[in-house]
């Protein structure tokens, strides 16, 4: 415990380092092409700088539409005793500020207030950014860990992660074996450690309807949308009624969302109606048994009506969950204790991180950081003792 102990004063003795670098980093508007920004070619540069002692690897993809034409992809090692790494996997694109009236200080222009550093991107993930850099930073101090430790700053995350991790997967940098962290998802105290995700199911309909004049409707696709919409809800949720306490909420969920525009005018019958629904849906049940019955709903509404109704996946993403008792959670867990004094839990989430992608190759993976729960939200900011606190946990991981 001693020698613990002199481990997180190292990592507390860069906390103005920490502080300094996630100002910089704020500064880089890393928004991706898909939302009309350049890409994190600049930030990645700047964290190359960072690295001294580090092995270091860039594994670009290339993307014509973003600066320089790559998003970049940076790995970096810490050797350990052993060549197993526990990796800590955290990205570099932001999303856009938003309307920028609705910020106390420009976006992009890091704030240093009670506590908190302000700006986009302070919590996601540039927080994960920063205490995993000095946790490898402080491990360089300190000695050779047991297992190795590794970081890999990506890109895309926050549009679909083609460009960050499916293209590190790809190129076979994670081993067998490998234990791998994302901090991209958590709660205040840091006692949750996420180990599952519901399975995302984005669905888009196109109802067929009549146009008409109202005074003299015939088949109002409005209508027969919300109709539709209300009836498969139902039925969906009458059929995938399990409940799972590890889930917030513990059921899966089916609502609709979208609405795109119909007519004009108010007295035309739209001949079309375009509605979207999203599924979040309990790892135990096959996301192919959902659209199965998404297609009976839809058939029987076409036999009433003679007229079509078109479905089309927007979006489908499932993954198993990690278990229990795995490595990487139970190593998380003691790294918590030691380090915060708390007594981590194992949670699942409705929303998605690129953890999905790990898991389906085999990796065991957990989620977790201390996150005040800002992200993509005006005035967004995370705290410095978060920041630091974080840090400390990923430091101890590889001795243990």
């Amino acid at each position: 415990m001693i020698l613990m102990d002199e481990l997180l004063g190292i990592v507390e003795g860069f906390r103005e380092d920490m502080v300094r670098v996630m100002c910089d980093l704020i500064g880089f508007r890393a928004v991706g092409p898909d939302s009309g920004g350049e890409g994190e070619l600049d930030k990645a540069e700047y964290l190359m700088t960072l690295l001294e002692g580090f092995e270091v690897e860039r594994y670009d993809a290339k993307d014509e539409r973003a600066k320089g034409g790559v998003r970049p992809n940076i790995v970096a090692r810490v050797e350990g005793e052993s060549e197993r790494t526990v990796w800590i996997v955290s990205h570099m694109d932001v999303v856009p500020e938003g309307d920028p009236s609705l910020w106390k200080h420009p976006p992009f222009e890091a704030v240093v207030e009670d506590g908190k550093i302000y700006g986009r991107g302070a919590e996601d993930n540039n927080q994960a950014i920063v205490s995993s850099l000095f946790a490898g930073k402080a491990i360089l101090k300190y000695g050779k860990p047991k297992l190795s430790f590794g970081l890999a700053f990506v890109s895309d995350e926050e549009t679909g992660s083609r460009y960050g991790i499916q293209h590190l997967l790809k190129r076979n940098v994670f081993k067998e074996g490998d234990l791998i962290v994302v901090p991209d998802a958590g709660n205040e105290r840091g006692d949750e450690i996420e180990i599952a995700e519901k399975s995302i199911l984005w669905l888009r309909f196109k109802v067929h309807g009549i146009q008409s004049h109202a005074s003299t409707p015939k088949l109002n696709a409005c209508r027969r949308a919300m109709e539709f919409l209300l009836e498969l809800d139902r039925i969906l949720h009458e059929r995938f009624d399990a409940e799972n306490e590890l889930f917030n909420p513990p059921y899966s969920t089916f609502e609709p969302t979208k609405r795109e525009k119909n007519v004009d005018n108010v007295n035309t019958i739209p001949g079309l109606d375009v509605s979207y629904m999203d599924c979040r849906i309990l790892p135990e049940y096959d996301v192919d048994e959902v659209l199965r019955v998404v297609d009976e709903v839809k058939a029987e509404f076409e036999r009433r009506d003679g007229k079509p109704i078109e479905v089309e996946v927007v979006q489908r993403m499932s993954s198993p969950p990690t278990p229990e008792n795995s490595e990487v959670v139970l190593r998380l867990k003691k790294a918590i204790k030691i380090a915060r004094g708390v007594d981590a839990r194992v949670v699942g989430i409705g929303g998605n991180t690129c953890a999905s992608f790990f898991r389906r190759k085999g990796f065991h993976t957990a989620v977790w950081a201390t996150f005040v729960g800002n992200a993509h939200k005006p005035n967004e900011y995370c705290l410095i003792d978060n920041l630091v606190n974080d840090a400390k946990v990923f430091a101890i991981l590889p001795y243990l």
